[in-house]
């Protein structure tokens, strides 16, 4: 079903990532330009009062920005406009990150726009949220147009 189908309220399809790793943490490295050492040497860390290496905050941030983008997929017109987020707790290694989200708001303006807000957040596999937020979504006027008539074949 795509977004723009949803009720407000409903929850949409979650996206589950693997477990972190040391690996993963270097590529987000050289990928971000965050080379903190708190995130790549366990002794820095340690040094710092941490068990171990975190991962980078916005690690999390990316994947909740990957699990709006799923959700409109179907909808190549459809776009991200907004994701802003509050940072609860660290991830660690071996987490398992599961983004969820819930439709909150539609609105429409006067091109027919639609935005669609969405509350957002990772959690760990214990359940705990380590990050949430909102999301806004954009659908332009052609992208509906498109899917009601998909819809109505």
């Amino acid at each position: 079903m795509s977004i723009v189908n949803t009720t407000i309220g409903e929850e949409l399809s979650p996206l589950v990532k693997p477990p972190i790793t040391q690996e993963q943490l270097q590529r987000y490295a050289q990928a971000s330009g965050d080379h903190n050492p708190i995130h790549l040497d366990e002794a820095a860390a340690r040094r710092v009062g941490l068990d171990s290496v975190i991962a980078h905050g916005m690690l999390s941030m990316a994947f909740l920005g990957q699990f709006v983008n799923q959700q409109i997929t179907d909808l190549p017109e459809a776009y991200l406009a907004q994701l802003k987020v509050r940072f609860m707790s660290m991830v660690r290694l071996g987490d398992t990150l599961t983004c969820r989200g819930i439709v909150k708001e539609r609105s429409e303006d006067n091109t027919g726009q639609v935005s669609i807000a969405v509350e957002c957040w990772a959690q760990n596999q214990k359940g705990e949220k380590i990050t949430v937020g909102e999301a806004v979504v954009a659908v332009p006027l052609l992208a509906l147009e498109h899917t009601t008539r998909s819809e109505k074949v």
